[in-house]
């Protein structure tokens, strides 16, 4: 049974009332929302928040899911919402400050694997964090770091699949531009 097939098993158990199988449903999407709000959040205690937020809200609507996308889609795109919703109400707020991003462990797969140095990858960081429009910054970690495929990705974000693939190479572009020579192999996935 594959991740997604397990997931709408769970889903349609939690749907009946069965608790556990809707706790196991949580449970087993909680590291990557939590990583994924971590990256966009910058720090554990705003991720942990927003994980919170989100799953409550996956709770909420659970009743309303109707497979029309991945079960896991759908939960990122409740991440992404809730994690907008927070950056609007907190607009006044400040930036984490750059010797946090400079210290900044690679915790998971990600786009800049092919970096050879941590250096490079660590100005990598710099520069996704740096990114705009947010949507630019938010295709670039949903994609590259949350590994969705681009369809997932721009169902996500609300994007058209064209828009989508041109935010990814304006940002892999500007991330060109912006790093020193040598530098990794930037480009989009084919998935």
């Amino acid at each position: 049974m594959t991740a997604e097939e397990q997931a709408k098993t769970w889903c349609d158990q939690a749907m009946q009332g069965d608790r556990d199988a809707g706790s196991e449903l949580l449970r087993s999407y909680h590291k990557p929302i939590y990583a994924y709000l971590r990256r966009l959040s910058g720090n554990d205690a705003d991720a942990e928040d927003l994980v919170q937020q989100t799953f409550s809200k996956v709770w909420q609507s659970l009743a309303r899911f109707r497979g029309a996308s991945s079960f896991n889609t759908w939960v990122h795109r409740i991440a992404y919402c809730t994690y907008v919703d927070w950056v609007r109400q907190r607009r006044a707020g400040s930036d984490q400050p750059q010797t946090w991003w400079e210290t900044l462990p690679a915790t998971g797969p990600s786009p800049f694997d092919s970096a050879a140095e941590s250096d490079t990858a660590r100005r990598l960081y710099l520069l996704v964090q740096g990114l705009e429009p947010e949507s630019r910054r938010a295709a670039i970690h949903l994609h590259y770091y949350q590994n969705l495929t681009l369809p997932e990705t721009a169902e996500v974000l609300g994007l058209p699949l064209s828009t989508l693939k041109y935010q990814l190479k304006a940002a892999l572009d500007e991330l060109r531009r912006r790093l020193p020579e040598p530098y990794p192999t930037l480009s989009p996935s084919q998935n």
